[in-house]
């Protein structure tokens, strides 16, 4: 995909940053299931990268992935879980 692509583009200002559910009606999205991930930045494949604060990130079609508005689902994402951090809270 060309960096110009007018859609890559809007894909990624659509869902960088964005805290996301996934609708597990998909057997391999199912582990997914009630957890809060942040959109981190979407790749060439269209793909949006989600970091679910484990350690891991994940490409997910943006099709699968629901945006979270509900202020409760919100204090589920702990943004410095994730071992990416310099000194994560799970190692300190």
């Amino acid at each position: 995909m060309d960096t110009a692509d007018p859609r890559f583009d809007r894909l990624k200002t659509e869902w960088t940053d964005k805290l996301v559910t996934v609708s597990a009606d998909r057997a391999d999205l199912a582990r997914f299931a009630g957890l809060v991930g942040r959109v981190v930045t979407v790749n060439f494949n269209a793909k949006a990268i989600v970091d679910f604060a484990d350690g891991a990130w994940y490409d997910i079609d943006p099709a699968f992935l629901v945006p979270v508005t509900d202020s409760d689902a919100r204090a589920k994402y702990d943004a410095t879980a994730n071992s990416a951090q310099p000194f994560p809270t799970k190692q300190s």
